[in-house]
């Protein structure tokens, strides 16, 4: 097959025929479709991810149809149009026993742990329990987002976030995953303020269901300006990005008992980025953490794509082949792109 690879971090990409992958006692192999350019993707050959051993496919975000299964796979056949989580949990650990595969102990993730989805097939462990199939009505190209972007911020909407009607939502970050906590947050009936450095992609905001907008750049100052907004504070606040000032601002922006939810990941110089305690005890706030979404989660995730009441297609900017991500991975931090790259062409 044909498949992405480097060799070494923030080394070069080469497109190179490799061996087609088998299946796991307990896998599948997957014929891609569409596989979605992520941010992580960038991380990880970065070298920010320390379970990627080298040589490396990097790759997370997909959709396809089953093409080989295992022989203890019971829940799925050849043909099946499908999806994954980007974590996957093993079925056997603690968390997963209470139904928290997206920390599992033993996680398996495609592009990070295993070669991943930059490549005509792709093997992926532990299938019966995180493979999700794909009602017709949802494109490949579609599902794509939703492994890591879309369903990651459905998790720290709904779950982690606990969103209500008529609550002020505020997005700091409008890449793929900040869009689609603007979308998901507003349709569960909230008002949300889309916070970002980018005009195009603020407008674009504006389109997919934020109430109000804050350009940083023009900004004076950005918590002043949610708390105007809002009438003091936001009800609850989300770091889609991951940078400390923006987690500091999100923090900060939050009205007495407000909730804070980080979903984008820290430079590894970063990782120990400052809070403001004070506020945090004073106002009684909660800061939660949103990592991937179970398979199990996603039924009520399609079924509003389904009913038309979330349009994840909306965010996909352009669709692209496997032989531009050689140019587009390395310079993903400094993409100005609004919206989502997917990848659909894997000759």
């Amino acid at each position: 097959m044909k498949a992405i690879i480097y060799e070494e971090f923030q080394g070069a990409l080469t497109l190179q025929n490799v061996p087609d992958p088998a299946p796991e006692k307990d896998g599948v192999v997957i014929q891609l479709q569409s596989s979605g350019l992520c941010l992580s993707d960038w991380h990880g050959w970065m070298g920010h991810d320390k379970d990627i051993k080298l040589p490396h496919v990097p790759g997370h975000e997909l959709a396809g149809i089953v093409v080989e299964i295992g022989s203890a796979i019971k829940n799925f056949k050849k043909g099946d149009r499908v999806t994954v989580p980007f974590v996957s949990g093993c079925g056997h650990c603690p968390e997963c026993a209470t139904g928290n595969q997206q920390i599992c102990d033993n996680q398996f993730q495609p592009g990070f742990t295993h070669w991943g989805s930059f490549a005509e097939f792709v093997s992926i462990h532990y299938a019966d329990i995180n493979l999700v199939k794909l009602p017709e009505e949802v494109a490949f190209v579609t599902a794509a987002s939703l492994g890591c972007r879309f369903a990651t911020s459905f998790r720290g909407v709904v779950d982690q976030g606990r969103v209500k009607p008529e609550e002020w939502v505020a997005v700091h970050g409008c890449g793929g995953v900040g869009l689609s906590a603007i979308m998901i947050a507003a349709a569960f009936g909230a008002q949300v303020i889309a916070i970002d450095i980018n005009q195009d992609k603020l407008d674009l905001a504006k389109s997919v269901g934020a109430s109000a907008t804050i350009n940083v750049a023009t900004s004076k100052d950005v918590i002043d300006a949610i708390r105007e907004i809002t009438g003091g504070g936001a009800h609850l606040s989300i770091d889609a990005l991951g940078h400390p000032d923006v987690l500091f601002n999100s923090v900060s922006c939050l009205r007495k008992r407000g909730r804070h939810v980080q979903i984008g990941i820290m430079n590894a110089e970063h990782n120990n980025s400052k809070i403001p305690i004070d506020l945090i005890i004073g106002k009684e706030l909660e800061i939660v953490g949103s990592h991937g979404m179970q398979a199990h989660r996603y039924n009520e995730m399609l079924e509003m794509i389904k009913s038309g009441k979330l349009h994840p297609e909306k965010l996909v900017a352009n669709t692209i082949s496997l032989s531009e991500v050689i140019d587009k991975l390395p310079v993903m931090h400094q993409s100005k792109t609004s919206g989502i790259e997917v990848i659909t062409d894997f000759d």
